[in-house]
């Protein structure tokens, strides 16, 4: 190619919703093969601690399926025999599409290098390999436990051997792949060792160079985002900035990035080869602060005009939307931003704030905001949504 092709704004934010899955409609009632069909074209969904409103890896679903069963994803989670994901860390901690576990023994073996991985647990495993590999040895023989389960609370033994400690064995043993989950207790890790755990095809599959993963691995992320740059490419599975720097111009080389330049954004922009311009894009749906679709924050504003921060360990006095602000997605553009909680004691949706974007109407946007609160209040079995009482009247509640 001896010009770079050129896009528009509104077409790489075409690209990149489509990308995601968001330019569809959503089914009248989701099934199993539709969940699967979305973890294979995201590749993996985030997990987070945060339940404000619903643990972070249902929700993408819910934005693209609507009120589909949970229990579809857990059992593609988490069934003994039926698995088609495993838990590690690709984009933070996430639930990744099973056939991506030969592209992370890479990073594994780093970790078990003690490279890739925090200093402090670094520091550990060089020093405590003997405990660690207690705590393995009882996970064998114990497995699957959590981490308030083992034995080893060292009590009278020192500083290294508390409790503490043996969740920081654990922590190493999971980045560096001797351990993984093989279901959760409530939200609680319970940890087994990967032969007991992973499908033995996947274990026997060749362990493909260093170079080969990541390369393959940003052929996926260039297939979930459409359109990206550098750092958003490598952010999707956080590979490391050097090594996303020597892949990239492979990946050009060989035609599996094609680079392109957008209206507006500066810098190198990379396009998938297969990927598809809708006319138009009507999308309608609450997003995550942990959808892909807004990961990269950078790359949030530059598509949608739309600065985004999470403002959960904001100071309340310092907060300016809300604790758990969700993009609301109208169309092609992200309208407002929506401040909700999940008050199940009281089985109500709550709507602390709503945030129209500047130069959108309230009124504009309030019917299918009210058909997107309705829905999740269905799916999150809450029978009351409560929203600020200038917002009452608009959305009929």
């Amino acid at each position: 190619m001896t010009a770079r092709t050129k896009l528009s704004l509104a077409q790489a934010r075409r690209i990149a919703l489509a990308a995601q899955g968001l330019h569809e409609e959503r089914p009248d009632r989701a099934n199993a093969r539709h969940v699967k069909r979305l973890l294979q074209r995201s590749h993996l969904l985030q997990i987070d601690s945060v339940n404000v409103l619903v643990r972070a890896h249902y929700m993408p679903l819910f934005s693209r399926l609507g009120a589909y069963d949970r229990a579809l994803l857990e059992r593609l989670a988490y069934h003994p025999k039926k698995r088609d994901t495993f838990e590690y860390w690709g984009h933070e901690a996430s639930l990744i599409a099973l056939d991506l576990q030969p592209l992370f023994r890479w990073r594994m073996a780093r970790a078990a290098a003690g490279e890739g991985i925090y200093g402090g647990l670094a520091r550990f495993g060089r020093e405590k390999r003997a405990f660690i590999e207690e705590v393995r040895r009882e996970i064998a023989t114990r497995g699957p436990i959590g981490a308030g389960d083992l034995s080893m609370g060292g009590k009278g033994q020192g500083s290294w051997w508390g409790w503490s400690d043996g969740k920081r064995a654990l922590e190493w043993l999971f980045w560096a792949g001797e351990v993984t989950t093989a279901t959760r207790r409530g939200f609680e890790r319970l940890y087994d060792l990967p032969e007991r755990v992973l499908p033995s095809d996947i274990l026997s599959a060749p362990t493909p160079a260093e170079d080969e993963a990541q390369r393959e691995l940003l052929r996926r992320s260039i297939r979930a985002l459409g359109i990206a740059s550098e750092r958003c490419l490598r952010d999707y599975f956080r590979l490391e900035a050097q090594d996303a720097k020597r892949r990239i111009p492979e990946l050009v080389e060989a035609g599996d990035l094609i680079p392109v330049t957008v209206e507006g954004w500066s810098g190198p922009v990379y396009l998938d080869p297969q990927a598809k311009l809708p006319r138009r894009v009507e999308a309608r749906a609450l997003v995550s602060p942990f959808d892909p679709i807004v990961w990269e924050r950078t790359r949030t504003e530059r598509l949608f005009d739309f600065r985004y921060r999470i403002e959960i360990y904001t100071p309340a006095e310092k907060r300016e939307f809300g604790y758990y602000c969700l993009p609301f997605l109208l169309g092609e553009r992200i309208v407002a931003r929506v401040d909700l909680k999940a008050d199940r004691a009281r089985g109500t949706l709550i709507a602390h704030a709503i945030h129209p974007e500047r130069a959108i109407a309230p009124e504009e946007i309030a019917p299918a905001l009210a058909d997107e609160l309705r829905l999740m209040a269905g799916w999150l079995g809450l029978a009351r949504i409560e929203a600020p009482k200038e917002w009452r009247r608009m959305l009929e509640l």
